[in-house]
């Protein structure tokens, strides 16, 4: 069951539970079934070759296409009111898959300067090795997004907001600007989930998640996605998805679409525990500043109000010294683990050494984006993010820890 007009006016819950689940036609079971097989019976007419692959073929091969996997497709596609999901086994997955298929030799791309680790130094190496410039703007600076637009800028990526600074970028506004110049815009909205913002209503062409986050929600299965038209991404299934091999395990896919029926209500309580635990954090005497867009004092508050429905469960802190209040945080907590990744039921909090990360992976070309760096960043942050445990019980942990400091 592909998005159809059910799930357009389906509200967000429902479309969590039922989006790409039906009943099992055979045992009548209600939940969905995991299919592991690798290989399926086929007619002696079947082709060998992807390129004759149809959307709507029987299944033949699970590199090609599982059936449970198309349940998690279809269910992501209804989240975010998209024609269309492809699934991956990783966040990483997907953005390969995207940057491969739409970039080739001689091409240019713009690409956030501050971004999830692993795209921003693959398209600090990688891809330029290539032959493919890339341009790493402060998408947040629409001026300098627009300067650096040139005739063959083939693709716009941001995140919003992006990792780890929680820094945004109004989508609307970099759609018109990609668009005006022929290029297409993909956003990485893991941070922000389809129960923020559904970049493809602001003029998106592409939406990537990391499964693995938010979407997923248990922090016990890799995945990744990206959604978008049809016209865009059945040739991208089978050019790049499938050929390059980041295919998800079914058993991930089903373990993913099992958290996605929670999905709204962990996000409702995600954000509201985020909020109650920044403003404390705000006004502890050790902690010099927070970063959260659901703050009024977020540098881009108004267009966090504007651009986002829920504001989500992260959010950064600066301490004095922060790494020294690291290795303290990391021997005192109890209820929050001290750990990398997000968007889990747990509540996971991690120190990013600015110095470290401007040696590895942000590679900034001018003054002021070194500047916007320092401004959300300080010299280090730690980045939080807030679980579903109650949240006096995450702020009483905080507290005990905080005062080894």
């Amino acid at each position: 069951m592909v998005f159809n007009d059910l799930f357009s006016t389906a509200g967000e819950q429902t479309k969590a539970v039922h989006a790409g689940e039906f009943p099992d036609p055979h045992t009548h079971a209600s939940a969905p079934n995991i299919v592991m097989s690798t290989t399926y019976t086929v007619d002696a007419d079947t082709t060998f070759s992807v390129e004759g692959l149809s959307d709507n073929d029987p299944w033949i091969y699970t590199r090609w296409g599982n059936p449970t996997i198309r349940q998690l497709e279809d269910k992501v596609a209804a989240l975010e009111d998209a024609e269309i999901a492809v699934a991956f086994a990783s966040g990483m997955g997907a953005i390969s898959s995207l940057l491969f298929h739409v970039l080739k030799a001689g091409d240019h791309a713009v690409v956030s300067d501050v971004a999830y680790a692993a795209l921003s130094e693959m398209t600090n190496e990688l891809i330029p090795a290539l032959n493919i410039e890339i341009s790493k703007v402060d998408t947040s600076d629409l001026t300098a997004l627009e300067l650096s637009l040139r005739p063959n800028t083939r693709l716009v990526y941001i995140e919003t907001p992006c990792n780890p600074l929680l820094r945004l970028t109004d989508i609307e506004a970099v759609a018109a600007l990609a668009h005006k110049a022929g290029a297409k815009l993909a956003v990485d909205s893991t941070f922000a989930t389809p129960a923020a913002t559904k970049p493809l209503s602001l003029g998106a062409d592409f939406v990537i998640h990391s499964l693995t986050k938010y979407l997923g929600g248990h922090g016990d299965a890799l995945g990744g996605a990206i959604i978008g038209r049809k016209a865009d991404l059945l040739p991208l299934r089978k050019k790049t998805a499938i050929r390059l091999g980041g295919t998800i395990s079914p058993f991930n896919a089903w373990l993913i679409l099992r958290g996605m029926a929670t999905f709204p209500l962990r996000m409702r309580t995600h954000a509201e525990s985020a909020l109650k635990v920044a403003v404390w954090l705000e006004q502890h005497p050790k902690v010099q500043r927070v970063i959260y867009p659901g703050l009024p004092s977020h540098p881009q508050h108004e267009l966090a109000k504007r651009q986002m429905h829920n504001f989500s469960g992260m959010l950064t802190f600066q301490i004095n010294n922060g790494q020294a209040a690291a290795h303290v945080l990391a021997e005192r907590l109890k209820i929050i683990h001290y750990a990398v990744s997000l968007g889990h039921h747990r509540s996971l909090l991690f120190y990013l050494n600015g110095a470290d990360l401007l040696k590895t992976t942000f590679k900034f070309d001018t003054p002021a984006q070194l500047a916007s760096w320092r401004h959300y960043a300080g010299d280090g942050i730690f980045r939080f993010s807030v679980g579903l445990e109650d949240a006096d019980d995450i702020i009483a942990d905080l507290e005990q820890a905080l005062k080894g400091i």
